[in-house]
Parts: C-alpha cells; structure tokens; sequence
C-alpha cells in the first residue's frame, strides 16, 4: 500500500512552522510512535510556543506518573466552568487506553500544532474546546515491546494493553479499580465534554475501510440526544469522512467470522466501558477503531481525519447538542421508568453497502482443520443488514432516593468520585423504603479483570419501615448523575456495584445453627406456627430430594424462623418514593 499522502503533508508543514515541532512519528516517517515522556515533552513545547495551549497534571496513575490534561482554546479559557459559559463545544480526547494502539496519541499532537498554525484552521476552533488526555495507560505506555500486538501492522516499538497494575482501563470505568479511573472521573467532571472521542485499534474482522466507529448506544443514550446521534450525526460523519476520502461505518462487530454472512450486531456499550459511562452523564462518546491490518500511517491518518471531522459537526451542530444535553442534564427521572437492561431487536435494522473481502475456505497448515481465510485479491461490495435498534429489556421505576448504611463507606466513596451529591441524616429515624432481596445470580468461575463478576442478578422487593441512624446516607436521584446512580445501585443493572462485588459480604451467612440444639427448637416452631407447617409439609411431599435431607428440612425451617439474620441476602441500598 501507498504511504499516505496527509502524512507527507503533515512532514512538509511541520518543516515550515518549526523543525522543533515535528512528532517522532513525522521524524520516523510514520514508523515509530512517541514514548510517555516524548509525548508530555512534545505537549510542553506546544505550549511555549502557543499560548493557546495549557497542560496540566490532573492526578495520579497506578504507574506513579501524573495524568496530563491538554486544553487547546482559541480564547485561552482554561477554566472550564467558564468555558462552558462562554458557550464552547467541548471535545474530550482519550488516548492511549490500550498504549499499544497509539494512533490517536499521534494524530492529535499533529492535529493541534496544524490547527493553530493555520489561521483558517485556527478560527474553526473559535466556539470548540478540545481536552486531550495524552495517554491515559501510562503504565502500559512505560512498558513498551514489539511483539505483543501479534495481529497488528506496526509501529515498530509501542505499549502493553494492561496497566501498572495490569488492569485493562477499558474495563473500569465504573469499578475504578486503577488510579487512573479515580482521575478520569476527576477530568470528566472537571471537563464536563460534550462529545468524547477514546482512541484505539480494532480486531476481528478483515475489509477494506481504514477505520470505524463505535457510536454510543443511541436508544440507550435516549430523548432527543439519541435521535439525534442516530439520525443526524452519524449521516453526518460518514458523509464528512468520505469527503475526504476516507470510508467509516460502523464498528464490524464479529469475531472469526464473515460480516457479510448475515450481517452484523451493534457493540452494546455498557457502563464499564469509557463511551457506556460517558452516556451515564448524557455525553456523546464515539469509540474509534482503525484497522489492525492497515499501515501505522494511514491509521493515524484515518485518526487525524475522524478528529477533522468531529471538529466540523461541532462547528455546524455545536448549540444545538449543547442545548439537547443541558435539557437532559437538567430533567428529573423520579417516578419514571428507566432500562437496566436491553435487548437486541432484530426486526429493525439499517443497511450497509459494506466493503468486504470473501471468506474463503482454507485449511490450516498446523492444525489441518478449516481456518478463517479472508481473500483480499477477492474484494466486494454487498449490501448488508446492520442491527443498531435496542429495545428495553428489563426497566425500573426511580425513586426519590436512595439510603445507604454509613458502613458501606467504599460505595459513598466512588459516588463521590462521580460528582454524586451526598446528605447524611442529621439523626436516628424511622423510614418505609423500599428493600431488594438477593434472589439469584450467578458468578464468573474465572477472573475477569480483577473480579469474580456476578450476572443474571434477580431480586424481589418488599416495602417495609426501616431504623436508620444519624448518618447514614440519603442520595437524591433528582440530580444530574441521577442516571449513574440507577445503573450502579440497581443490583440487576449489567454494571452494577452488586455486580462488581462491592456488596459480597451479605451473599454470606453469619450465624448458623447446630442440628442438635436446633431439633427441639424447629419441633416447637412447627407446633407454634400452623402456616410454616403447612408449607413445610407440602414442600416435602412435592420434593423427594428435600424429603431426603433432614440437614435441608432444618434449614428450610430455620430460614422461615426468626432465627434467621435479617441481613444475609438483604441488598443494603434502599430505595425510598416518599
């Protein structure tokens, strides 16, 4: 393939506004990608030479290196409250998520010395504020190598996926394992971005385009924002970037598979991942990937162009998403429904003229099976279905609040973290709430990023008054994180904390009985409680294995007595509608 000709463009202008400002990627002809320190050093010199450019240390990282927030504003507003008064866009840039993906590190160091050396280019970011986050992996970015992405075309040399703590950040945005989730949290709610864009490379699949797009879930992202993002922004995009010769459609969601075969799934993004948490807080995310296949250049050039591009929406749609977020931001969910949970609708779909190579059969020299063989002397163009229409699956009604016991002080903690505003209660009070019981859920039998996930969570519920002390927590759902605060506290959300295991303790039981003592007791109960007799009696003519088991049949006692702890199964976050 032909080198690009945007990166010998960015070679010949960065020659003509100063030799010091060319990248390590320009100065290796597009091989190479910047370390960790190159790239804040790069930053900083941005800054000497701009004034229109502030870099500042945010927090810090599970490697013990600070994370960098670069802000680019033609107005030199740096304080972003006042950014937002003044009416700009804000675009929020995450690089380096996965370090060994550095396309996005590259595209925006030359992407803002281009726009402010230009004046025409200079003046498109008049209304537009960009926060680039420079490599948010910086642990993955120290640990560099040239093996480790065994599926990819280049650099030469570049980081490892996992973080300091190898952790995959892409995996924790709402357990905030790493200290560098505690700190996007921090710039997130600093920046308050009205589009987000996180960087990365794609796998699976092989077809001609240089690169996708993983728009946030836009039936998920809901109202007039979702509308939006789906019926104008996305036309929008693909239209822009096929004006400057560079094809996107949506992110080809399959895996040794042919997308041609009977088309494809959007990626459901949930919370955990950077654009899923984003849609928490009604912003736009848009999770790029260029083509592992494709050359280290023209994947930064496919970079450079989707930021270009996003930058022209900005300029052209900018008051109207600033508008539509502000009134989702500010609307109030209490008493309405709200999905926990979706589910793919495959009545509805958009076609795709997609741009493929044929699968074709082939055996594999090492094992002697059928491989997947993508031929790309055989390209083609079909029309395809794309199912991007998600209904509801499951759906809860909000409260007006939720209470939660001063002893889990972890959970307030990361509520904090998110900019959720916290009461506690100024004293000892009585409250009907409403509780949640732990009826079901099952447990992942491997490690998944550093937990035992839990899913499938069912509960049943119970309106009941209940003693709390002074304080304990009320958390209003009437606030703008009200929509982070259902899919983290509702236990059978994907992303939940109960799913995340914040909440273990109580799936274990802390007091027991000795069948011995017990024998006498569960008689009397029996004789006392005409009610527990009867459905005990039933329960051992209906079960023949509980018929069996007198270890069983004493517990199924002692659970309905009580005997049994009031806290084992309880989920200690109650919702409270008065």
């Amino acid at each position: 393939m032909k080198k690009s000709s945007l990166l010998l463009s960015f070679i010949s202008l960065t020659f003509s506004i100063n030799a010091q400002l060319q990248t390590v990627f320009e100065i290796s002809k597009g091989k190479e990608t910047a370390t960790y320190q190159e790239s804040i050093k790069y930053y900083n010199a941005l800054a000497d030479q701009f004034p229109e450019v502030h870099i500042e240390e945010i927090g810090m990282t599970d490697s013990g290196y600070p994370l960098h927030l670069v802000t680019v504003s033609t107005s030199k507003t740096f304080d972003y409250s006042k950014v937002h008064e003044n009416g700009d866009v804000v675009i929020l840039i995450n690089n380096g998520i996965h370090p060994g993906e550095p396309d996005g590190i590259e595209a925006c160091m030359m992407l803002v010395r281009d726009y402010l050396s230009d004046k025409s280019k200079q003046q498109a970011l008049d209304k537009i504020t960009l926060a680039i986050i420079p490599i948010y992996n910086i642990g993955g970015a120290l640990n560099r190598n040239s093996n480790s992405r065994a599926n990819q075309n280049g650099p030469l040399e570049y980081g490892f996926r996992g973080n300091g703590k190898n952790l995959d950040l892409n995996r924790d945005f709402i357990k905030m394992d790493s200290k560098n989730a505690k700190t996007f949290a921090q710039i997130y709610h600093k920046v308050k971005p009205d589009l987000l864009i996180d960087t990365h490379v794609s796998n699976g699949a092989d077809y001609q385009y240089n690169i996708t797009h993983l728009a946030t879930q836009a039936d998920k992202l809901g109202g007039e924002l979702g509308e939006y993002l789906k019926k104008e922004m996305i036309p929008l995009l693909e239209a822009g970037m096929s004006a400057k010769n560079e094809e996107i459609i949506p992110y080809v969601n399959v895996f040794n598979s042919a997308p041609d075969k009977e088309g494809y799934t959007q990626f459901m993004d949930s919370p955990r991942y950077s654009s899923g948490y984003t849609t928490l807080f009604h912003t736009i995310g848009f999770t790029i990937e260029t083509h592992m296949l494709k050359p280290f250049d023209v994947r930064v050039s496919a970079t450079y162009r989707f930021i270009e591009t996003m930058i022209e929406i900005a300029q052209k749609d900018g008051v109207k998403i600033k508008d539509m977020r502000a009134s989702r931001v500010n609307e109030s969910l209490v008493g309405k429904l709200l999905p926990i949970e979706w589910k793919l609708d495959r009545s509805q779909f958009r076609t795709l003229s997609f741009k493929g190579y044929e699968m074709e059969p082939k055996v594999s020299e090492i094992t002697g099976e059928d491989r997947v063989y993508f031929n790309r002397k055989n390209p083609f163009t079909k029309e395809i279905p794309y199912y991007n229409f998600y209904v509801p699956k499951t759906e809860v009604t909000v409260p007006k609040a939720y209470i939660i016991p001063q002893a889990w002080s972890k959970v307030i903690e990361y509520l904090g973290l998110n900019n959720v505003i916290v009461k506690k209660l100024d004293q000892d009070t009585s409250i009907n709430v409403e509780a949640y019981r732990i009826e079901h859920y099952n447990t992942t039998k491997t490690p998944y990023e550093a937990h035992y996930l839990h899913n499938s969570t069912n509960v049943s519920s119970s309106v009941t008054a209940m003693n709390f002390r002074k304080g304990d927590y009320w958390i209003s759902l009437d606030q703008p994180a009200g929509r982070f605060l259902i899919e983290v506290l509702e236990p059978q959300a994907k992303d939940s904390y109960f799913n995340w295991n914040f909440f273990d303790t109580i799936l274990q039981q802390k007091e027991h009985f000795s069948p011995y003592v017990f024998e006498e007791v569960a008689v009397k109960l029996l004789i006392d409680n005409k009610a527990l007799k009867e459905k005990f009696d039933k329960k051992k003519e209906e079960d023949i294995e509980f018929a069996k088991n007198a270890r069983a049949q004493l517990n199924y006692i002692y659970r309905n007595s009580l005997h049994y702890e009031e806290s084992h199964m309880r989920y200690p976050v109650f919702r409270c509608s008065e």
